[in-house]
This record gives C-alpha cells, structure tokens and sequence, in this order.
C-alpha cells in the first residue's frame, strides 16, 4: 500500500507540474509559443532534416507539424532547401534568424527559472535537473509508442 500511495502522490505532483509549464510559457514570445519553439529547437539540435523526420521527433502527426513549420517559415526561422538526395522533398533548416529566436527563448526560459527558483540553493536545482532527467529516462523514448 505504501508504494501505492508514493506512486499516487507522484501522479498529482507530475499533473500540478502543467502549472509550471502554462508558466514557462507566458514567458516565450506571442509568435513563438510551444509548437513552433520545438520546431526551432530539434531542428538546431538534429540538423537539417525532412517534416517526416521531425514529426516523428515531435511525435505529432505531419498535418500538425506542417502547421507548426509553415508558422516558423513564415517568420523566417526555418527555411525549406532542397534535399540533395531526392529533388521533390526539402530538408528544414535553421536561419540565422531562427538561431536568434531559440537565444531569446533561451534567455526568457532561464530568467524565469532565474526568478522562480531565486531561494533555491544551487544542489536542489541540480538535484531536480538530475531527477527529471532520471525521470525522462525511466520512460525510455515515447515517441517509439506514439499512435
């Protein structure tokens, strides 16, 4: 029953966590909010790659990635290049511009941390980046059970 309990507590606890991320993202830019920030971000971190291939990393179907990435087109954050290898596709790639607006995602995202997290000490906010990385990693890679 014990084990239960913890398990139940931490359920609420990860479920209350929505307040932190509805808080994170009053932060972000009105044109650059949850779906296109994640577009900029793996593009940056993955390299230039198809829409097929982010939206399986965005584990969103392509209709919702197409959306997210005509929005990042439109404002000049990615940009559509051919694939060398197959002429008909296009491979997405991060501008100049786009690498500014993931700095000042950045920057929001920290400074707010920065502000929330003024009287934490330095070990509990590497404990809890520590933890939720452990946590992250106990559930292996969602998108591979993503339907």
């Amino acid at each position: 029953m014990a084990t239960r309990n913890r398990y139940e507590e931490l359920a609420r606890a990860v479920s209350a966590f929505g307040a932190v991320k509805r808080g994170l993202a009053r932060t972000l830019p009105v044109d650059c909010q949850g779906g296109p920030a994640a577009v900029l971000a793996l593009v940056k971190h993955h390299g230039g790659m198809r829409m097929s291939r982010l939206a399986e990393l965005m584990a969103v179907d392509m209709s919702v990635c197409s959306r997210h990435v005509a929005h990042t087109v439109e404002h000049g954050w990615i940009e559509r290049l051919p694939d060398p290898d197959d002429r008909r596709s296009r491979i997405l790639r991060l501008t100049e511009a786009g690498d500014g607006m993931l700095g000042e995602l950045d920057r929001r995202v920290t400074e707010s941390f920065s502000r929330h997290l003024a009287e934490w000490s330095d070990d509990d906010v590497e404990l809890l980046t520590d933890l939720l990385a452990r946590l992250r990693d106990s559930f292996g890679d969602c998108r591979a059970h993503h339907a």
